[in-house]
């Protein structure tokens, strides 16, 4: 290498020089030369040596700072290139709206020529690429996914009731079954977008030695708001169920008793009748008192709130994180899905041994079984979680939407309850209740209904029975009814706000 560079210097620096010389200064130059050239010889002999004992990895990083030479450079074309092309899209996106707006003018100009009282065409409802698509974008849905949240709800309950069982085994408070998720929490369309409560029916059963008699309320009475729960006391004597030091209430001297738990009727009855509020107070202290033995009480603080017919307790993290349970106690009526509950009915004063009839699990299982059966095309739970919101501050009750949703779910066919067709179901809602209204008439859904699906099972009483209006009371209340027609159309106004600004 360093022999080639001086072959190159030694041209440069006398091959281009054409000058004419004597004979006798030629000879001083060659001589000159072939002296330089002996001295050198051993120079570069060492120079070679060297450059041929160099370390490989010299040669590595004299080849690695060439190419991180070279790409600088094509990082900086990069550069360049990327800044007039964004430059470029800036300069046409500016360019587009000025274009579609005069194309969108002279459209308008040409039809308001032809028809002046056509105004601009509206998008087709039924076109998902549309205004249906356009609405159900921009609407804002609260419904964070409860999957997790309602598992883990059922977890705690379910371990509350494993520990019932153990302590309670050889009492006679009554048998608790597996708890059942009712609500909009636990059908997916929970109206409070913040502090949800998740609202879970326990059935009871009668201890051993007793046994429960439905009564229910006076004849025509809505939903039985009057039942009650009557308990009496069966003879034990010959049950082989029974254990062996279990004595009978009925043919045991009253001494002999005292050795014994106290029956059902001396804890949690007023007379001969299932106490609703004693139920759930006993319950709330069973709460406190079991929260030790639960598995989550190392991560979950748990306060019991007030309440006087549920058992209702808010459980906080270490995280500040809240969950609200809420615990109501049912007995079934017969094999149905009717159910006698502790829930606290709309009169101001409700008796602690009432037990009105509830459909709660009857609407759930109809919910699930909506969704199971139309699990792609359905959009019921996003249409009462709308309504839900909107009726915020309204006398309306989303029992009145939920109901009529529900009669629309089995009257309009579930393929027709796609996204496609948002618009459309929730203006077929409005106009439901308007006629509805109009002749202050809502059917209560499980009351002689023949669409009802064979999954819910209904008692007899509900299947013979002829209509049960929920609008009865309007046709007395003329402030009511006014006021319910007011807020339809606010409504209507709130509808076309949501459609328009998307909340």
């Amino acid at each position: 290498m360093a022999l080639a560079l001086l072959f190159v210097l030694t041209f440069l620096g006398f091959g281009l020089q054409k000058v004419k010389l004597d004979a006798d200064t030629k000879e001083r130059t060659r001589q000159r030369v072939e002296m330089l050239q002996e001295r050198m010889t051993p120079f570069l002999l060492e120079i070679e040596k060297r450059d041929q004992e160099r370390p490989w990895h010299s040669s590595i990083q004299t080849v690695l700072l060439s190419v991180l030479l070279r790409w600088q450079f094509w990082f900086c074309i990069g550069i360049l290139v990327f800044f007039f092309w964004y430059l470029w899209r800036v300069l046409k996106s500016i360019q587009e709206p000025d274009s579609s707006s005069d194309e969108e003018s002279s459209s308008s100009d040409s039809s308001s020529s032809d028809d002046d009282n056509q105004g601009r065409a509206l998008p087709d409802p039924n076109d998902a690429n549309s205004l249906a698509d356009y609405v159900a974008q921009r609407i804002y849905w609260p419904l964070p996914n409860p999957t997790i949240i309602r598992h883990q709800v059922l977890e705690v309950v379910e371990g509350l009731l494993n520990i019932y069982g153990s302590i309670f085994r050889k009492t006679f408070f009554p048998e608790l079954q597996s708890a059942i998720g009712v609500g909009s929490a636990f059908e997916g369309w929970s109206p409070h977008e913040e502090n949800i409560v998740y609202c879970l029916l326990i059935p009871m059963t009668a201890p051993p030695g007793h046994s429960f008699h439905i009564e229910l309320g006076n004849e025509g009475d809505l939903l039985a708001r009057n039942s009650s729960i009557r308990v009496e006391l069966e003879c034990t004597c010959g049950m082989k169920q029974a254990s062996e030091d279990m004595m009978c209430f009925l043919h045991h001297s009253e001494e002999e008793l005292e050795k014994q738990e106290p029956s059902l009727l001396d804890t949690l009855c007023t007379g001969s009748y299932l106490d609703a509020e004693k139920t759930a107070k006993w319950f709330q202290n069973f709460v406190k008192t079991a929260w030790v033995l639960m598995p989550r009480s190392q991560f979950y603080n748990v306060k019991v709130l007030p309440s006087t017919r549920s058992c209702k307790f808010q459980m906080t993290s270490t995280t500040k994180r809240n969950i609200t349970i809420e615990i109501i106690f049912g007995v079934q009526q017969g094999d149905s899905d009717i159910f006698l509950s502790s829930q606290r009915t709309e009169a101001i004063l409700t008796p602690s041994t009432t037990w009105p009839q509830t459909c709660a699990v009857a609407e759930m299982k109809f919910i699930q079984h909506i969704t199971i059966e139309a699990w792609f095309h359905s959009l019921h739970l996003k249409c009462m979680q709308v309504f839900a919101r909107m009726l915020v501050g309204t006398s309306i009750s989303t029992y009145f939407i939920k109901t009529a949703i529900m009669h629309l779910l089995t009257i309009i066919p579930l393929e027709m309850w796609h996204r496609d067709d948002f618009l459309l179901r929730l203006d077929d809602i409005v106009q439901y209740l308007q006629c509805c209204l109009e002749e202050k008439r809502l059917n209560h859904f499980f009351f002689g209904n023949e669409m009802i699906p064979n999954v819910i099972v209904l008692p007899p009483a509900f299947q013979f029975s002829g209509p049960v209006n929920l609008f009865e009371y309007l046709e007395e209340d003329t402030y009511a009814y006014t006021r319910m027609l007011e807020e339809l159309q606010e409504l209507r106004y709130r509808l076309t706000r949501l459609m328009i600004y998307g909340q």
